[in-house]
């Protein structure tokens, strides 16, 4: 019987950002640790700090606030990238052995030996503990909101093995922040909130199907399921319907919010964005589609600036 080769424990993760921070500048001690939470792909906590920015800059407009309050801004920011990167050291736990038989993830740490399941699971509840102090933060309203939104997160990694939509059940999860900023303002929920929610599951449907076209050959070997396997040739039709889909709630979330013009002007350039992507997109280019689904990092600037801009021009 022929002995495994030993892993290098510092070697990078397959699709890492290049030259990122984790593996060109991190202490030899915590870089498994980044990778396993993500720290060098960056695109994954902008994904879920995008609604929360949205609803806190569109909170601070029906508020009558000329900017968001800076305070939730700050908060957000850090339990975006301590809650993904539980998240995703969650969803490797529970995909480890997917994970060897996928050619772009047999790299991360768990599969590759960078790290066992015990220091995965140690590293887990630090990172839920630093969600948990700045969820503290809040107001009793948003604690409990925040905290209901862990039983999506518990069950997201099972539905690739039983629903074609688990992108679905991403956006779910991914999304919540688009309730917590008005929660954080507010004390509680409206009309505006809830179809800003809404829009972002749509919208983070599209652009995770993107990012699961890198995969399809893989994990159709291995049985696991996704939008993109489902869309399949009709990708560009769906991601077309979905974006849509994504612009209409949102600018309905704006009208109940009471936004000015410039609001609905950055999300005008935001589907402009959002179109952009569709006629590129290259469902046999895996380079293509991380390139695009990174791009989404834009898409979340300009209608984040546009409600910003917004507020600041009304109440200034």
């Amino acid at each position: 019987m022929h002995k495994r080769p030993a892993t290098n424990v510092f070697s990078a993760v397959a699709d890492a950002v290049g030259g990122n921070w984790v593996d060109t500048r991190a202490p030899d001690w915590l870089k498994p640790y980044g990778r396993l939470a993500r720290w060098d792909r960056p695109i994954g906590w902008w994904l879920l700090l995008w609604p929360c920015w949205w609803s806190a800059a569109l909170a601070a407009g029906a508020a009558g606030q000329a900017f968001p309050n800076l305070w939730h801004i700050l908060l957000f920011l850090i339990g975006a990238i301590a809650m993904r990167g539980a998240g995703c050291t969650y969803n490797d736990l529970v995909d480890k052995d997917i994970d060897g038989l996928v050619e772009r993830t047999r790299s991360r740490p768990i599969p590759s030996g960078q790290v066992t399941t015990g220091q995965a699971k140690v590293f887990l509840v630090l990172q839920c503990a630093a969600g948990f102090v700045v969820l503290l933060q809040f107001n009793g309203f948003a604690i409990l909101l925040g905290a209901s939104s862990l039983l999506v997160i518990a069950i997201y990694p099972f539905m690739k093995r039983l629903t074609d939509w688990p992108q679905a059940f991403l956006g779910l999860a991914f999304s919540w922040g688009a309730l917590m900023g008005w929660a954080a303002t507010f004390g509680r929920l409206d009309v505006a909130p809830v179809l800003l929610y809404c829009g972002g599951i749509s919208w983070t449907i599209a652009y995770d199907t993107i990012y699961a076209h890198q995969d399809k050959e893989d994990d159709a070997l291995v049985g696991v399921r996704s939008t993109a396997r489902l869309f399949a040739d009709n990708t560009k039709a769906w991601l077309s319907g979905l974006y849509g889909i994504a612009v209409i709630l949102f600018a309905a979330a704006f009208l109940f919010a009471g936004a000015g013009l410039l609001a609905y002007a950055g999300l005008g350039a935001a589907a402009g964005h959002m179109a952009w992507q569709v006629r590129r997109l290259e469902i046999s280019d895996p380079d293509n589609c991380l390139m695009l689904f990174r791009s989404n990092r834009t898409f979340g600037w300009i209608l984040f600036a546009g409600l910003v801009a917004d507020s600041a021009y009304r109440f200034v």
